[in-house]
């Protein structure tokens, strides 16, 4: 496969993303911290926001890993696809 056609994504993008990302984590702490209530409040919070993006990475890594399995096994049937009709054409 050619490796350009695997990674399409621009490096503005790849810093968006990250800035993003970091903004966002860090905001949910900061509102987390300045929220009012006791401690264990907080606590929770903060664990079930981090079990959140702990989840969501692996969902979308899992979701990622899919999408290329079927990428990978689509160009295998098709190329058989190819070689099968190229076969029939020569006989």
């Amino acid at each position: 496969m050619d490796p350009i056609e695997m990674h399409s994504d621009s490096p503005a993008w790849g810093f968006f993303v990250k800035v993003a990302f970091a903004i966002a984590i860090g905001a949910t702490f900061i509102g987390i911290y300045l929220l009012p209530g006791e401690l264990v409040v907080k606590g929770y919070f903060l664990i079930s926001s981090l079990f959140l993006v702990f989840a969501t990475i692996t969902m979308s890594k899992t979701v990622r890993d899919q999408h290329e399995a079927d990428r990978l096994h689509n160009k295998i049937s098709e190329a058989r696809t190819s070689k099968m009709i190229r076969e029939m054409d020569i006989d």
